[in-house]
């Protein structure tokens, strides 16, 4: 069984589609470019001022201006626009029973974070919340130091048998680089091309398949 489970949130706790994409929307249209929010769901996951970057070639003071309006739609409107998948309360609760320790590691800023997971009364279980920075410091490689952090944090020794769990290859490709085993989940808005290309540990199909993975021997 693992004892220290890493969860990322959006794709894997929760499902943010509306208010993320209403965001990109918003941030873009500053830019005069017009996208539709089904066109904007593959953005889902990555830091967003990789988006901005890779995406539509943004250079640095755009990046940071689109940032700036993302988290202005986001911070008052988009953060709640969202919920909580199924069966993933009673999951946590149960992992809770099983004496686990639980944290997030999320490339969204840990302000924002800390405010959803109180608003789905989800934050009770988890011990620690590792997420970014407002100047994007902690995912300038990737998910790596996000996992990094939360591992220092809760495991100093590297005495505990972890995973991450989370529903992007930023999130698998981040546990490797740290040398955790790691859970895709393909409920989220990552393909199972995607999952399985990252060399996911496991692949889930449902919270349920998820805890069995937790919990096995």
């Amino acid at each position: 069984m693992k004892d220290l489970c890493l969860f990322d949130l959006d794709g894997t706790l929760t499902d943010p589609k509306v208010g993320i994409t209403k965001s990109y929307q918003y941030a873009l249209s500053t830019f005069g470019i017009k996208e539709e929010l089904n066109d904007l769901i593959r953005f889902i996951g990555p830091p967003l001022r990789d988006v901005f970057k890779e995406s539509y070639g943004f250079g640095t003071s755009d990046v940071e201006k689109a940032v700036s309006r993302f988290r202005e739609y986001f911070s008052t409107t988009g953060l709640l626009e969202n919920e909580i998948y199924p069966e993933i309360s009673e999951i946590l609760e149960r992992l809770k029973g099983y004496g686990v320790i639980m944290a997030i590691a999320t490339s969204k800023v840990t302000q924002y974070t800390n405010r959803i997971l109180e608003h789905f009364r989800i934050d009770e279980y988890f011990s620690f919340v590792s997420g970014d920075e407002m100047d994007g410091s902690r995912t300038k490689n990737g998910k790596r130091d996000i996992i990094r952090i939360a591992l220092d944090t809760l495991d100093p020794n590297r005495e505990k048998s972890a995973v991450m769990i989370g529903d992007r290859k930023h999130d698998i490709l981040g546990a490797r680089e740290v040398g955790i085993d790691c859970i895709g989940v393909s409920w989220g808005y990552g393909s199972l091309a995607e999952l399985k290309q990252a060399q996911a540990t496991w692949i889930a199909n449902s919270p349920d398949e998820m805890l069995r993975y937790i919990i096995s021997d």
